[in-house]
């Protein structure tokens, strides 16, 4: 028996599992609901690599079963039932630590202000280069610190994330005090066609 699930407006894919009598679920479907990730599956790959490393039983529990994706066709897709994935809640927990030490919000907050209302609205899609730049230094800083510390379980991880969303803050503030110019910005580009909103973003920057 499979059926799609719905969590924050977003379809996640799910099996029951007769032997064990549980659900399981499309690990990427979660991953795309709660990181609002452009790309889920590069998402997953990158963090599984690295849960890996550390010897995470969250990964290596989980089970590859084939799912109907978006093109209609069954492929093999890494599946979790609840507990499982209330571990990898934590992640996106993290993610929110991030962002909130780099720009003052979290991703949820970052699109209200941007006013992106739509579960489909990806937050990136929508960030000018400088907005993406210190997105991405957040993250890059967080990695490293994590690593330096030898970081070990959800307590320390969240410290990371605090730190390296800390750098990013900070320089960020002084990109904006000595420019005179705020990094984050209202404007979305909903109304633009892709190709439009990246030439529009960079004449911006």
């Amino acid at each position: 028996m499979s059926g799609i699930k719905l969590f924050e407006s977003k379809h996640i894919r799910s099996v029951w599992d007769e032997s064990a009598q549980r659900w399981l679920f499309a690990v990427v479907d979660v991953v795309a609901a709660l990181t609002d990730s452009a790309n889920p599956q590069v998402y997953w790959r990158v963090l599984k690599k690295r849960l890996r490393a550390e010897g995470n039983e969250t990964v290596t529990s989980c089970n590859a079963l084939k799912m109907t994706a978006a093109d209609g066709k069954q492929r093999l897709t890494d599946v979790a039932d609840t507990e499982q994935l209330l571990r990898q809640r934590e992640f996106a927990i993290l993610t929110a630590e991030i962002s909130r030490a780099t720009f003052g919000m979290t991703p949820a907050e970052y699109k209200a202000f941007k006013a992106l209302d739509k579960p489909t609205d990806n937050l990136r899609d929508h960030m000018n280069n400088l907005e993406l730049i210190f997105t991405m230094l957040g993250e890059a800083s967080t990695t490293e610190i994590a690593r330096s510390k030898d970081a070990q379980g959800y307590v320390e991880n969240r410290s990371a994330a605090a730190k390296g969303g800390a750098v990013a803050g900070r320089a960020r503030q002084d990109l904006e005090q000595t420019s005179s110019k705020r990094i984050t910005s209202k404007e979305n580009y909903k109304q633009l066609p892709e190709a439009v909103a990246r030439k529009r973003i960079k004449k911006d920057t």
